[in-house]
């Protein structure tokens, strides 16, 4: 029983962890973009942003980053315990998810740009990849 509670809470804690440095990661990329979109189109207020964010194609490919915040949150959320295998697949996507490659998809380019641009976004990746690399 106590072995069972104290995985459930260091598979909280990763979680956790997970949610916030990816969150950060996403601010970072988000602003990034932000400031590009003004750059052309002039400043936009907070709630323009957000109108933005879920519907202009320039930052369309930070949804998929978006998506797994949002799993990560139903998993903190779940009633049930969550399988071994359901963490092992999401830190596989967020692997793959976080690839820069300027030969790769949309996200993977525009990523590896953003890698070019803006050392915080090196900064908020390395901190994702050194808890991913921690639990492994």
């Amino acid at each position: 029983m106590l072995n069972m509670l104290q995985q459930r809470i260091n598979q909280h804690q990763l979680l956790n962890g997970l949610r916030i440095k990816l969150l950060r990661l996403h601010k970072v990329l988000l602003e990034m973009e932000r400031v590009n979109y003004e750059q052309v189109w002039g400043q936009v207020s907070r709630g323009e942003l957000l109108q933005l964010v879920i519907q202009h194609d320039q930052f369309a490919w930070l949804h998929q980053l978006s998506e797994l915040i949002v799993q990560i949150d139903d998993l903190l959320q779940a009633d049930e315990p969550v399988t071994a295998d359901v963490i092992k697949a999401l830190m596989t996507d967020i692997r793959t998810l976080l690839t820069p490659d300027e030969l790769g998809d949309t996200f993977a380019m525009k990523y590896d740009a953003a890698f070019q641009r803006n050392p915080d976004a090196v900064l908020a990746h390395a901190d994702v990849v050194a808890l991913l690399a921690s639990d492994t």
